[in-house]
């Protein structure tokens, strides 16, 4: 009898909140109203509704009168509506207001007066060009600022010094050529000011930011690192600069720093991140590296060098990289990788060797390899010695070399391998591959091209799926008799994985 009770109530109350719900709006039992394509701010939104959704709609100014009743509100939410702007004290009534986002219209200043209750204040993708000290006064609980996307061209630090439980600033994207500091958010923790036109930063502008851990400066004009960064920070990132060196001094600072991307600079050399003990994450892609970097922290577990001028890999350049999980050499002009050069590296799961000039694949590979991407290098052939230790190989790239043959004994030191790239080599299509197609179907290997070069009545067909090549070679004395196509059927319904295209996007067990 209660539970019907308690439906009935449910029931009336579903039917008392569609009733009153704006045109074009959605309400829930929850006191959320959600509008999309209104042409005006709906009039009949219950003074009890505590979050509201606008978006894609035509709302020119909001007024004080279209929030007033809405005591209860906490969240207000319009986007994308072309508002260009607010009136005075629009918002200071709403004592409950705790989330403001008004991103994706055409503001050209912040709201005045804002509650001094708000938590969240979202402004990215309007049209602001001037901060005030006063647009943010009395805001004591502000948690999050984001004004990304904007016209702001400088930004000085008494606009925000009231703001003191200030956690996130996000100011990517404003053009800013021009900052004054220091910096005084003392509660700080993550501040991006990406995609700008800062050439420097005044001395001891980071300095009162005692707890930052995440600091995004990627497409400045920088060409050293800021200087008396805080030794708080994990992450650093100062991608697509004018960076030509690193400093010792402002490296050995950095103490806790875990990941550091400096790539798509003007870096000839990383030896001062050695003193970066913690460091697990370095990318340098993009850069002008001519030799792999000695002396890097111990503890890495990601670098990315890709895209650089390196020719040859040494065999000491790994020695102590032993917790090394994700390796990327891929464009660069390696053509030298001495053998086991990676040994060491116990944990490696991901090598990227594409695009250099690679004649043979690299002896000695950790036999923790689960992908292994060697296209467009000038590999002819494939050898045992290359492959046997690679027990847990799932993904193997052979994408655009000069392969001509495929040995299938090869794929028994392979019994993991899930994704096999074929495509761009110059395979000449003999029965014995025929024999490497059966032992790839029955093994359920995703093959992705195969192409024959030769002889001259196969080109352009796939050895892998040619009915021709098929009929050809079905009378081989090992295999007469066999249905292929049954196993070939059977292989793709276990591998539903089967019809993706790059290998990038598998994930391997």
């Amino acid at each position: 009898m209660l539970a019907f009770y308690i439906l009935f109530l449910l029931f009336s109350l579903y039917h008392e909140v569609a009733a009153t719900c704006p045109r074009k709006c959605n309400c829930d039992l929850s006191r959320r109203v959600q509008c999309y394509r209104i042409g005006q701010m709906p009039k009949e939104i219950a003074s009890t509704t505590r979050q509201l959704y606008i978006s894609h709609s035509k709302i020119k100014q909001l007024q004080i009168s279209d929030v007033n009743q809405m005591s209860a509100l906490e969240e207000f939410i319009l986007t994308s509506s072309g508002t260009e702007a607010v009136e005075r004290n629009t918002f200071k009534a709403l004592a409950a207001l705790r989330i403001l986002e008004l991103w994706k219209n055409k503001l050209r200043c912040i709201p005045t007066l804002l509650p001094a209750n708000l938590e969240v204040l979202k402004l990215g993708d309007n049209l602001i060009s001037v901060l005030n000290e006063s647009d943010f006064e009395g805001l004591k609980r502000l948690r999050v600022l984001d004004i990304q996307n904007n016209l702001i061209l400088a930004l000085s630090s008494s606009t925000l010094s009231s703001l003191s439980r200030l956690q996130s600033l996000i100011l990517d994207g404003n053009n800013m050529e021009s900052v004054s500091g220091p910096l005084s958010l003392h509660n700080l923790k993550y501040l991006s000011m990406a995609n700008n036109k800062l050439q420097k930063f005044p001395g001891r502008f980071f300095t009162s930011l005692h707890i930052l851990l995440f600091l995004n400066l990627n497409g400045n004009l920088l060409t050293t690192a800021p200087p008396d960064l805080p030794q708080s920070l994990l992450s650093l990132t100062l991608e697509r600069n004018q960076l030509t060196m690193l400093k010792s001094e402002d490296m050995k600072k950095l103490a806790n720093l875990s990941e550091l991307c400096v790539s798509e600079n003007q870096l000839s050399s990383i030896d001062e991140v050695q003193f970066i003990s913690s460091l697990t994450r370095l990318e340098v892609a993009g850069n002008k590296l001519q030799t792999f970097p000695l002396h890097l922290p111990t503890a890495l577990q990601k670098i990315d060098c890709s895209n650089n001028l390196i020719e040859k890999i040494k065999a000491h350049d790994f020695h102590d990289l032993q917790d090394l999980k994700h390796l990327f050499l891929d464009k660069n002009v390696v053509k030298t990788f001495e053998d086991g050069a990676l040994q060491r590296c116990k944990l490696l799961s991901n090598l990227a060797l594409e695009q250099n000039l690679l004649s043979s694949i690299p002896l000695s590979l950790p036999h923790t390899l689960a992908r292994l991407d060697l296209k467009g290098n000038n590999i002819q052939r494939i050898q045992e010695q290359e492959l046997k230790n690679l027990k847990q190989l799932q993904v193997l790239n052979l994408r655009n070399n000069k392969i001509t043959a495929l040995d299938h004994g090869l794929l028994e030191h392979l019994p993991r391998l899930k994704h096999l790239y074929l495509e761009g080599n110059l395979w000449n299509c003999t029965c014995d591959l025929f024999r490497t197609r059966r032992v790839l179907t029955a093994k359920g290997t995703d093959v992705k091209g195969g192409q024959c070069f030769a002889p001259a009545e196969n080109k352009g067909e796939s050895w892998m799926s040619s009915k021709r090549f098929l009929r050809l070679c079905i009378h081989d004395s090992l295999y007469a008799g066999e249905d292929s196509s049954k196993t070939r059927k059977k292989a793709n319904a276990d591998n539903p994985s089967t019809h993706m295209d790059d290998y990038y996007d598998y994930e391997t067990d």
